[in-house]
């Protein structure tokens, strides 16, 4: 009878030993996604803090060495004053209004300008602005419209073409911020707002702080696993920046964004770590993605190793959601595999589909793929958290954990399967 418990005992640690660790997953994601960071941001150096958490954790996963990649940026940021009046009535940073990330800061009370989109004309636009009942006002227009006409609307960003004092965008709630274009400070300030908090209104007063950021030290942390080969390897990335602050009080404590992803590549390191694998295995936390995918394209044009030993990438982005159906991008050098994440997928029954979209400059595999990289990313959308992704609500109470194990299986089943 011993004899018996103690094969059902070894029996049951070896297969715990080869399993995703869900509850070591919720442990980082809530970590990553805590006030400890602040957002994982720059101006407040939360990023950085982030990244040496995770030097620590992937040392206690029993990687065989850690290291980091430093490179700089240059960023524009909003951690100081951030207040909005509309006709009196005050907005909720993060949720009313954000900025425009490559906006300058403002500060007074300002007209608004309401453009007639039902009845459009640029040049009357320009003109109507000339008159002076409307100098120094904010023109207020719904972004994807001014996006259409952006050979309008890129002027009234720039000193000199307009008398306007800025640009209201409107975004229908949860309002966003970004980062992607932040390398820059145009002449005139953008402020997004829900259409709610401005419609109607006649004139704003606006209080916001910019600070402009010139060679910014972040870095990339690289784990790695050594497997009984050398030539080749397989590698692993998610991002853990993310958007930081906007104003003094708010932060986007990204859960999904990317603590998920992040906490996935941190227990992969943990498994192959136990389970020496065939290859050797990379696991790198980028930063800078938020910012316009900084850190993988400095690790694409200085890699740790040739590009053309990586045998598959998998970069990993937003997976802490629900949705039973998984998005995926496969670069044009990963469509010859594909049919074995198709495999893994319909034997284990992980998700109801894989579906892909096209490959897109969305997040850190697009420097590898468009260097012949043999990648795919995995994002889980649509589901109930994802309309959180880039508000302050993108936190550990919205935060799903339902495609975790099955991306994990995912992936490993993919390396588990042999080469012809």
């Amino acid at each position: 009878m011993k004899k018996t418990l103690l094969i059902i005992i070894m029996a049951l640690a070896a297969v715990q030993l080869n399993a995703q660790d869900l509850p070591y997953f919720k442990r980082v994601v809530k970590e990553l996604s805590s006030s400890k960071y602040q957002g994982r941001g720059y101006a407040k150096g939360g990023a950085n803090k982030a990244g040496r958490y995770l030097e620590k954790e992937f040392r206690k996963a029993g990687v065989d060495e850690v290291t980091v990649q430093p490179f700089t940026i240059d960023i524009n940021t909003f951690c100081g004053t951030m207040k909005m009046q509309a006709d009196g009535k005050k907005l909720r940073a993060g949720v009313d209004f954000s900025m425009r990330e490559y906006s300058p800061g403002v500060k007074g009370e300002f007209p608004v300008y309401h453009v007639d989109t039902l009845n459009f004309d640029g040049e009357r636009l320009m003109a109507d602005l000339a008159k002076p009942e409307n100098a120094g006002c904010l023109v207020c227009c719904e972004f994807w419209f001014t996006y259409r006409h952006r050979d309008v609307f890129s002027r009234l960003q720039k000193a000199g073409e307009c008398a306007n004092a800025g640009l209201l965008y409107t975004w229908e709630a949860p309002i966003k911020f970004f980062k992607a274009y932040g390398e820059k400070v145009v002449d005139k300030p953008i402020i997004w707002v829900t259409p709610e908090a401005i419609e109607g209104v006649k004139s704003v007063k606006v209080d916001v702080d910019n600070e402009f950021l010139t060679d910014y030290e972040l870095f990339n942390v690289i784990a790695k696993v050594d497997g009984n080969r050398h030539d080749s390897c397989y590698i692993f990335t998610a991002h853990y920046d993310h958007l930081g602050n906007l104003g003094k009080k708010v932060y986007y404590p990204g859960a999904n964004d990317n603590a998920s992803g992040t906490a996935t590549i941190v227990t992969l390191a943990a498994h192959y770590a136990k389970n020496k694998p065939q290859y050797d295995m990379y696991f790198v936390a980028f930063s800078g993605e938020d910012a316009n995918l900084r850190g993988s394209t400095f690790f694409a044009e200085h890699p740790v190793v040739p590009l053309e030993q990586i045998k598959y990438l998998f970069n990993i982005d937003m997976i802490g959601d629900d949705n039973p159906e998984q998005y995926c991008e496969v670069s044009d050098a990963g469509m010859n595999q594909i049919n074995k994440f198709q495999t893994v997928n319909a034997k284990q029954h992980l998700f109801k589909a894989l579906n892909r979209g096209d490959l897109a400059a969305n997040s850190d595999h697009y420097p590898f793929a468009v260097r012949g990289v043999p990648c795919i990313f995995l994002e889980n959308q649509e589901g109930s958290a994802f309309p959180h992704y880039h508000t302050p609500a993108d936190n550990i109470k919205t935060v799903r954990f339902d495609s975790y194990e099955p991306v994990f299986k995912l992936v490993t089943g993919f390396i588990d399967i042999k080469d012809d």
